[in-house]
């Protein structure tokens, strides 16, 4: 099966995850639990599957933001709510955020419940050497109910995928600041003012990135990429691709093609329902 229609089959599933982070209803849960407003929420909320960790392992992990943000919400949220609590507490704020995106029929659809039978065998071949993220959230319950179940499984796909990004970054010395320059640079994904922001990287911490990328040939003069610039994400991508392969193989072509479909019917719903704010994405 050709790496695409992996790729494909993401693109499809990630929103679903994603959502989770822009949902109301996961501020209201966690802080309902104990943790601040803002972004200990996410922090806390995205690395609580590993446990009670300092600033440093969760950094490392997310990659791509700001160190010292991090430090200004971890550890000091597990002072405030445990890990357990916290998970708990996304579980039900996922809940309640697909029943409002997707409906209440969201917990009985067969073709949710299909959906999630799919992710789950896919998510088999994954293994966690090299995978924090994933392996950490591999070692959580599969929830009873089939759209939780499908949340569960599409995080594990997410997070596997995406440690596998880290790598490939890595390999082509890439740092959090130039990854999110040179992918802001492409146009796709997040938009600059909303990377840059989320990030936490000052004005200042950008330039220097951007003089770093444009010091190995990387963007040009006016900040956009050159030639060399667009091969080096090209390769990026292609790298995290077939590191991100092993759980499609396994599904087989046809599953695939089903989980894809079923995938972008229920990103469309999200979509159309207002899972994202305006203003995020470049492309969506």
């Amino acid at each position: 099966m050709e790496l695409l229609a992996g790729r494909k089959c993401h693109d499809a599933l990630n929103p679903l995850h994603s959502l989770i982070y822009f949902a109301p209803e996961a501020e209201e849960e966690f802080t309902a639990v104990g943790l601040d407003q803002g972004r200990m929420c996410y922090f806390a909320g995205r690395s609580a599957a590993m446990g009670a960790v300092g600033a440093g392992p969760v950094a490392a992990a997310f990659f791509n933001f700001d160190p010292a943000l991090v430090a200004r919400h971890v550890p000091r949220a597990w002072t405030l709510a445990s890990p357990a609590a916290v998970l708990e507490a996304r579980q039900r704020a996922v809940d309640r955020t697909l029943r409002r995106l997707l409906g209440d029929g969201i917990a009985a659809d067969p073709e949710v419940a299909e959906a999630a039978a799919l992710a789950l065998r896919a998510a088999e071949a994954c293994t966690p050497a090299g995978r924090t993220l994933y392996a950490a959230h591999a070692e959580l319950p599969v929830p009873d109910e089939p759209h939780l179940a499908l949340w569960h499984a599409i995080t594990l796909l997410r997070e596997y995928r995406g440690d596998g990004h880290l790598a490939a970054l890595t390999e082509a010395e890439l740092d959090g600041p130039q990854a999110l320059v040179t992918h802001t640079a492409t146009g796709r994904g997040f938009t600059t003012a909303f990377a840059r922001a989320s990030r936490g990287w000052t004005d200042t911490a950008w330039a220097q990135a951007a003089d770093r990328l444009a010091g190995r040939g990387l963007l040009d003069t006016t900040g956009a990429l050159t030639e060399a610039g667009h091969a080096l994400r090209r390769s990026v991508e292609d790298t995290t691709d077939r590191l991100a392969h092993a759980p499609f193989a396994h599904l087989g072509q046809a599953g695939v093609e089903r989980l894809t479909a079923v995938g972008r019917e229920l990103t469309a719903t999200a979509m159309s329902n207002g899972a994202f704010p305006r203003g995020v994405f470049s492309r969506t």
